[in-house]
């Protein structure tokens, strides 16, 4: 490494966030990024540790030990480079990835990890400040035409890599803009999407052809893609939500979170709410359901939108503060978290099932829980009740939507929901047809869509050609 005493010499220095009283009051970005010399110095922080564990940590198999080197060098350009060598798009994954491989670098051992998200943030945003990212346009076309249908993460992975060896490729959107949750459930205080539209527009200068509003097996038929090209990729994320079967879950007020999330986001970028009923935190008591991502971005949109209170519940018990390094590390360890939406004034309430949704008039007003032991049984006596105007439902994602497309092209499914594919070669059962992203493995990360959809795109290539020299 450029400097092999770093670790040593200097601690660990990460992006600060704005005062909370100040962030909720838009939906900008918040994280203030470090400067040059800074991020230069938690570069050399990086070890010659012999074994990088950040590598298996990272989905996609960052080579972060070596752009490390290169930014503490000041190579910047080259750091890009490398950086996307293996991720083509630094900038979705340096905002909102959890980031994996820090839990797995050395000196997370010593709870002082790299700043590796901070570093790989400040990598591509120099190189787009810079002028440094440009169309990278195939020298030579194969005459091969793929469809690639769902513009998420995994889809746009797919795609770019596919038009960058050459092949024809269309990709289609039921949406009126690309990036998926990306750009319909990733809230723009956390990433805005100026940085999904200037991918579009360098894949569509490397010759990417985007079709939106294109719902295949709704408003297509998804075998009229199947006749027309030589691939078909589905990479449609997994959209169907997991729902609360108690009673009073028809009542006005009762909404999941991504029917609430994307309003929000429409509502940002001046698109249209497409015929639906406002669903709105202000002076409301909102409860969220579920304690994961989504559910910290309905805490943060509804605190912008003026909430008068936000009660998170979970119904797992509370995880320890610290994991235990010796059983956990290099996995990504289970331990208490929180999340900037969190602590900008949530209510957190552990161990808490919900019992049913009281209304009044056809609105809820308040819901009725009960505190669970650690095997998820009710506790007798421990019924509680909150206050609620709005209940967001954030309990995660079953499977995709088997609805129109899959139903169409009866493709096998397998024990959970999602399209039979393996990471071998991610066919389906249906002739030319492939899977990748949430569509195949089930709900997921950013970075796993993203590296989905770069395996799928040699897997593909090498079906058209023969061949191919496409990284796995």
């Amino acid at each position: 490494m450029g400097k092999t005493t770093g670790f040593l010499e200097i601690d660990r220095q990460d992006r600060k966030y704005l005062p909370a009283s100040d962030r909720i009051r838009n939906y900008k970005e918040f994280v203030i990024p470090l400067g040059e010399k800074a991020v230069r110095d938690q570069a050399s922080r990086c070890m010659d540790c012999g074994i990088p564990y950040c590598h298996n940590g990272c989905p996609v198999n960052n080579q972060i030990p070596d752009w490390n080197d290169l930014v503490y060098n000041d190579n910047w350009a080259e750091a890009l480079r490398n950086l996307h060598s293996t991720n083509n798009f630094p900038e979705f994954t340096g905002r909102i990835c959890p980031a994996p491989c820090e839990a797995s670098c050395t000196l997370n051992l010593t709870e002082a990890p790299v700043t590796i998200k901070t570093i790989e943030c400040a990598i591509v945003d120099r190189g787009w400040a810079e002028g440094w990212i440009v169309p990278q346009i195939a020298p030579a076309k194969t005459g091969k035409r793929v469809a690639v249908v769902g513009g998420g993460p995994a889809g746009l992975a797919c795609a770019q890599q596919l038009a960058r060896a050459g092949h024809d490729v269309h990709l289609y959107e039921k949406n009126a803009k690309a990036g998926g949750l990306l750009r319909y459930g990733i809230p723009d205080f956390k990433m805005e999407k100026h940085t999904i539209d200037r991918r579009i527009k360098q894949m569509a200068a490397e010759g990417v052809t985007f079709h939106y509003n294109a719902n295949i097996g709704v408003t297509q038929k998804a075998a009229e893609l199947v006749a027309e090209f030589d691939a078909v990729v589905l990479t449609g994320g997994a959209e169907k939500p997991r729902d609360l079967p108690v009673e009073g879950r028809n009542l006005s007020g009762v909404h999941f979170a991504m029917e609430f999330l994307p309003q929000q986001n429409r509502r940002n970028s001046d698109e249209p709410l497409m015929n639906v009923e406002p669903i709105l935190a202000g002076g409301k008591h909102v409860v969220v359901i579920g304690g994961g991502d989504t559910g910290s971005d309905c805490i943060g949109t509804s605190f912008r939108q003026g909430a008068v209170s936000v009660t998170q519940l979970e119904i797992m018990p509370t995880p320890p503060d610290k994991e235990n390094k010796l059983l956990t590390w290099p996995d990504w360890p289970l331990k208490m978290r929180t999340s900037s939406s969190q602590a900008e004034g949530a209510t957190r309430d552990f161990a808490v099932m919900t019992r049913r949704i009281i209304g009044d008039a056809g609105k809820v007003k308040a819901i009725e829980c009960v505190r669970v032991d650690d095997k998820m049984q009710a506790i007798e006596g421990s019924n509680f009740e909150l206050k609620a105007d709005l209940v967001l439902l954030a309990m995660g994602f079953v499977s995709p939507v088997h609805e129109g497309m899959l139903t169409e092209l009866d493709v096998e499914i397998d024990k959970r929901g999602n399209v039979a594919a393996d990471t071998a070669t991610y066919k389906s059962s249906c002739d030319k047809v492939f899977s990748a992203g949430d569509m195949r493995r089930g709900q997921s990360l950013v970075v796993w869509a993203i590296r989905e959809g770069r395996q799928a795109a040699r897997e593909v290539d090498f079906f058209l050609m023969g061949e191919t020299l496409l990284p796995r």
